[in-house]
């Protein structure tokens, strides 16, 4: 691809390890770069950490259940490595620090919570969205589990929200079918304008994210294929780029497939993969295929995937609660 760096090529599976009890629903890469921590969230709320450098029994792998329902988001915070946050359909959002095992309730409602991002550079600020389509902001500063405001959208649920890397004003919010940018500071209890809508989408969408470097493109996963978008310009309607045909039909059983950039470059993103045998394909934001990673060990879906934030590592997680890791 013109302009393109070539993605580096992971060696064969560097470990597998059953984190969770069930279905992984989420996973995330501690920013560590001296060792590989990685974190999954399944479909009883367990949390479970795995230290791949780990020589202590186990496979160096602990297990919390801080949560009753699947645990269907979580990240490190960027000013507090030792803090993950996880956010579960029980309604509740929880900060665990990793080291003390100390769980802390950041969030509460009924039911429902789905996603959320960071708002804020510190990780203060968050949104998150739930299945009713309301989006909240949450400051974990003010004392309490309860929101700063809450927004109603006009959709019927919030399937994914992502903040824009730079201009940290605009949220994302994946809705039925169609995606929309709405600017933070303009937010009203319900019916707000957005600023910028990804048109396109014919079935249900599973998420939406902006490149990590400067937000200029959009990366969307529906039950129809891949889409990348143009949003380098808030524009009222958001070019599309290109979109990629794939096979996104998980089912039931199956965490559904979610494209996700490469947080250390703005042009390429994994996403799992239905095909056999079974892999995990990173793709150029032109639509090119750049690579599929493969190996005999590897005979379940990886529904969830993730790429390091600093290191040539990539994860993948299936429907039994595994985690597989690829490193250089």
């Amino acid at each position: 691809v013109p302009g393109s760096q070539r993605v580096p090529l992971l060696s064969e599976i560097g470990g597998v390890a059953k984190v969770v009890k069930s279905r992984i629903f989420s996973v995330a890469f501690h920013p560590c770069s001296s060792r590989l921590l990685m974190a999954a969230g399944d479909k009883l709320g367990g949390v479970g950490l795995w230290n791949l450098d780990s020589d202590m029994g186990d496979e160096g792998v602990l297990l919390f259940e801080p949560h009753v329902q699947p645990v269907a988001c979580m990240a490190f915070s960027r000013s507090h490595p030792t803090d993950l946050l996880t956010l579960s359909y029980d309604g509740t959002l929880r900060s665990t620090d990793v080291e003390k095992a100390v769980f802390d309730e950041v969030y509460r409602i009924k039911d429902g919570l789905r996603t959320f991002d960071f708002l804020s550079h510190d990780c203060s600020t968050l949104v998150t969205g739930d299945w009713y389509g309301d989006v909240a902001i949450v400051d974990r500063r003010t004392p309490g589990t309860s929101h700063e405001s809450l927004h109603s959208l006009d959709t019927k649920t919030v399937r994914c929200v992502h903040v824009h890397p730079v201009q940290k004003q605009y949220i994302m919010v994946a809705e039925n079918s169609i995606v929309s940018i709405y600017d933070a500071r303009c937010l009203k209890a319900s019916s707000t304008e957005p600023v910028s809508q990804l048109y396109g989408h014919s079935k249900s969408i599973s998420s939406a994210y902006f490149s990590p470097g400067t937000g200029n493109r959009v990366v969307t996963t529906c039950l129809d294929n891949i889409r990348i978008y143009d949003t380098s310009e808030l524009t009222s309607r958001a070019p599309l780029l290109t979109s990629i045909q794939q096979n996104l039909y998980t089912g039931r059983w199956l965490s559904k497939l979610q494209a996700t950039w490469d947080p250390k470059r703005d042009d390429c993103f994994v996403v799992g993969s239905m095909q056999r045998p079974r892999r995990v394909q990173v793709f150029h934001e032109s639509g090119q295929l750049q690579h599929s990673f493969q190996d005999p060990e590897i005979t379940t879906v990886l529904s969830v995937t993730a790429f390091h934030p600093t290191r040539n590592a990539l994860l993948g997680g299936n429907a039994s609660g595994r985690l597989y890791v690829f490193t250089d």
